[in-house]
């Protein structure tokens, strides 16, 4: 993924806060040196560079709304002139010599969190320059009367090795970690679409439910009326219209007879709750037709403990099927989706009898943009993941309380398993009572 594609976006205000931050403290630290310390600074020059700072942040505030989001060019262009200001101060100050000379690195790690690749290697590069600059020429650092301060070169060039390293490092850490918060960004945002259009579907199944609980009465109403209208008919037309009300009616429950004959949408509370094996049976339903597969759902359960009814949550499921879909993917010719229980937990795994995981990414799973199965040009469907809907499926389990793990079996195969205190997913009696919305 390029940079490009995560990066590129600084308000004006936030460049525009930072720089006030750089001159005020500039301003700050000239005022105490030569008026409290009585420190012998080029005061004149050093006040010409804080007035071009000063400047160019007035014309900034003036040109711009504070709030538009600045283009990678002119945000790098408002970096650079700071860097140049920041080395300019530097330069009548003692160049190396002055601690604060680890203000470079600020613009370099702005960019390195907000700006494409580009951008960011050259103002790098510029830092960098401006560094080796100020370790062959600068005035000498300003002391007090009576004070010399002598550093020998092996020191400056230690400090300018030191002033480089943190310039690289503390780039380079902002990078990786902003490049990751972005994915994450960018993942979560997937995955609350997902969750969103997984509630609607479940939301619909619950609706259909209660259409049909509610529509019955009256349609029954209405045939009664339409048969009574068609036996005292006293002309063809009105008895062929009232045939006509009979005959939609009868349709109108016809079809509300299969909504709830559906198994998941009979009533709310069958609606709202299922049994493990009911949850299994809907997780591989849309694999089912998979030719050269044999998929088994299997329960288990410790010996005189009863097995849980569990809520009906659109996370679980569409997790499952994930993990299903991609053991489909990659299976040699079997896969076992199995449900364990006991009086404390809750236990669902996904097993195939496929390559297994490749150990290099085995650990980093369940984070985006890591590829599912290393060195499989596609699998059975030919699709090549970037692990997003690994990720999608871990942070959806783990809303539900769930504990998810990774691994291989012997002597082939992937094992996928979400596990869960049994008090935390199981539904209780009294959450679907008769009267009450669950």
């Amino acid at each position: 993924m390029s940079g490009g594609s995560l990066h590129g976006r600084i308000r004006v205000s936030t460049i525009v806060t930072m720089r006030w931050i750089i001159l005020g403290g500039q301003a700050l630290i000239l005022a105490l040196s030569v008026f409290g310390l009585k420190i012998h600074a080029p005061t004149i020059a050093c006040l010409v560079g804080i007035l071009v700072g000063t400047l160019a942040n007035v014309l900034t505030v003036l040109s711009s709304p504070r709030s538009r989001i600045a283009g990678p060019r002119e945000s790098a262009g408002h970096l650079a002139f700071d860097l140049l200001q920041i080395s300019y101060m530097l330069y009548l100050t003692g160049g190396l010599e002055n601690p604060f000379v680890v203000l470079l690195i600020a613009p370099v790690a702005m960019a390195a969190a907000r700006l494409p690749r580009l951008q960011v290697l050259t103002l790098g590069a510029t830092a960098a320059g401006m560094i080796l600059v100020l370790a062959l020429t600068r005035l000498p650092l300003p002391t007090a009367p009576g004070l010399a301060i002598h550093l020998p070169d092996g020191y400056l060039l230690g400090v300018a090795a030191a002033t480089l390293s943190g310039l690289f490092v503390v780039g380079g850490y902002v990078r990786h970690a902003a490049t990751d918060a972005a994915r994450m960004g960018l993942a979560l945002d997937v995955t609350q679409m997902v969750l969103a259009r997984e509630q609607r579907l479940s939301a619909l199944g619950a609706l259909a439910a209660a259409a049909a609980h509610e529509l019955g009465t009256p349609l029954a109403t209405i045939a009664i009326v339409a048969k009574e209208m068609a036996r005292e008919a006293t002309t063809p037309a009105a008895r062929e219209d009232a045939e006509l009300l009979v005959a939609q009616a009868a349709r109108c429950r016809e079809i509300l007879r299969r909504l709830t004959d559906a198994p998941d949408a009979a009533s709310d509370e069958v609606h709202e709750r299922m049994s493990l094996l009911q949850l299994l049976n809907e997780v591989l339903e849309p694999h089912a037709s998979v030719k050269g597969i044999r998929i088994e759902a299997i329960v288990t359960g410790a010996p005189d403990v009863t097995a849980p009814d569990i809520s009906r949550r659109p996370e679980i499921l569409h997790a499952l099927t994930s993990f299903v879909e991609n053991a489909v993917d990659f299976a040699g010719s079997e896969i076992l989706v199995s449900a364990r229980f006991d009086a404390d937990s809750v236990t669902v795994e996904v097993r195939d009898d496929g390559p297994g995981f490749a150990s290099d990414i085995l650990a980093k799973l369940g984070e985006p943009y890591v590829t599912s199965r290393a060195g499989i040009p596609g699998g059975r469907t030919g699709h090549v993941g970037m692990g997003l809907g690994f990720f999608i499926a871990k942070t959806l389990l783990e809303r539900t309380h769930a504990q998810v793990s990774f691994s291989n079996s012997k002597p082939r195969g992937a094992v996928i398993s979400a596990r869960w205190v049994r008090d935390l997913i199981e539904a209780s009696a009294s959450e679907f009572q008769p009267g009450l919305v669950p």
